[in-house]
């Protein structure tokens, strides 16, 4: 039972949380390690199979945006950050870097683990529509293998870039909504004051300006969503963020 298990490794350097989450995770079909420094938990990332990193911005050696760095050039391994109230700087920053979620300090474990388990389910294969290949413009998607190409180069991309890229792909020259963009992408509704889809967003658009060739743009439609234009539009409508 316990090979089936999904792994987390903590990184924390408060002792008494992590034993607590430790518990509570492991009753609840967690496999759990824990490391209470930076450069611990980038050891024991690298002599263990691991599926999520809860990472601490706070830590005593190495702040968590350098372990952010340091795990993302070797693994893809995904991460959810821990942050103090109020730091919504440290939360930007963080989804610009390619976190997965965040959750502010102080919380509930219960409300930690379902992030956790939303954060792995929107990697999961069975969370992408089935049919194989999506072919819209110059843009190729291949589902099975979890990639998007254009005109025959692979975009490298994070889970969450390729949900939602291939989301907008789906709906090609159509208003998608905010709340289902969320739905479909961060497993969840939005929140007050949350940033996750904007900063996922902002990171994509960046990606697709950054092809050569591409003269498409994913724009901001006031109060409604977005709409992902294969030719850029010459429109003052909308705006894009």
């Amino acid at each position: 039972m316990s090979q089936n298990r999904e792994h987390v490794l903590l990184i924390d350097d408060d002792v008494k949380l992590c034993e607590m989450l430790r518990g509570y995770l492991s009753r609840n079909g967690w496999s759990v390690s824990v490391a209470h420094t930076g450069e611990g938990g980038i050891r024991a990332l690298r002599g263990q199979a691991t599926d999520l990193i809860v990472l601490d911005m706070m830590l005593p050696d190495i702040d968590g945006f350098e372990v952010m760095r340091r795990v993302h050039r070797d693994s893809d391994v995904k991460v959810l950050l821990l942050t103090a109230r109020g730091e919504e700087i440290d939360r930007i920053i963080g989804l610009e870097m390619g976190a997965d979620d965040y959750l502010g300090k102080p919380f509930n474990p219960r409300e930690l683990m379902a992030r956790m388990r939303a954060v792995l389910r929107r990697s999961s294969p069975r969370e992408t529509p089935k049919g194989g290949s999506l072919v819209v413009g110059d843009f190729a998607a291949d589902t099975i293998k979890r990639e998007i190409a254009f005109q025959d180069r692979p975009i490298a991309l994070t889970d969450g870039e390729y949900i939602l890229l291939l989301v907008l792909l789906q709906h090609a020259e159509e208003v998608v909504d905010r709340n289902e963009l969320f739905d479909r992408t961060l497993g969840r509704k939005p929140r007050a004051f949350d940033r996750s889809l904007d900063m996922l967003m902002l990171r994509l658009r960046r990606k697709l300006d950054g092809l050569r060739g591409f003269t498409g743009e994913i724009k901001t439609v006031r109060s409604s969503g977005y709409i992902f234009l294969l030719q850029r539009s010459n429109s003052s409508e909308g705006d894009s963020e």
